[in-house]
């Protein structure tokens, strides 16, 4: 059973019981590295290639934590702002506070909302069975896509065809993300709990 109240320890506090700064920021850098390795690499996907950007989003949250992934995702963005290249497309593309104002803009918001979210649920024990796993991937992936198809909207217009640009290609990506995820994190609970 789900628990509201309840606050479990998250994947991340089980294999790293410290909650100094050393841990938290080595952590962030981590995740923030592998935010920046997902944009990177594209895998052949049909209709359009996918990068594994937002597998990584929800699993971040899912093992750091409502605060700790919420912040990991900050780090990106801030390291972004800046102009380095982490985002998919840089620097082809821009980069800076000039790119994450261009039609992508609202989904690393939705990134943000997302890490947080999941993080949220997985304090709560909805990261340990696949079905509630599943529930807040999904949740999350939602998180991802409306203020980004927001944005999108604002930015290219709505008489554009927003949803063909914005969601349509990416479902069945998702979809199989969603589910790699479904299956990896509660499969990692079940090592862990054997190894304690």
């Amino acid at each position: 059973m789900i628990s509201q109240s309840i606050r479990f320890p998250t994947l991340a506090t089980t294999l790293w019981n410290d909650s100094g700064r050393i841990r938290s920021i080595t952590l962030m850098v981590v995740g923030a590295a592998l935010l920046t390795l997902s944009a990177k690499v594209q895998i052949p996907f049909y209709p359009v290639p996918m990068t594994m950007q937002t597998f990584v989003v929800l699993v971040l949250g899912l093992t750091y934590g409502f605060k700790l992934g919420g912040m990991t995702v900050l780090l990106y963005l801030v390291l972004g702002s800046t102009g380095l290249p982490v985002f998919a497309g840089t620097p082809e593309k821009g980069i800076g506070l000039l790119y994450m104002v261009g039609p992508t803009g609202g989904y690393l918001l939705g990134f943000v909302l997302a890490a947080m979210t999941t993080g949220y649920l997985a304090e709560r024990g909805w990261d340990r069975e696949m079905m509630s796993t599943f529930l807040a991937l999904l949740i999350g992936n939602v998180l991802i896509y409306v203020p980004g198809l927001i944005w999108l909207g604002n930015v290219v217009g709505w008489d554009k065809p927003v949803l063909a640009w914005g969601l349509t290609p990416f479902v069945f990506g998702d979809m199989a993300k969603i589910v790699l995820a479904m299956l990896v994190v509660p499969a990692a609970w079940k090592v862990v709990r054997k190894i304690d």
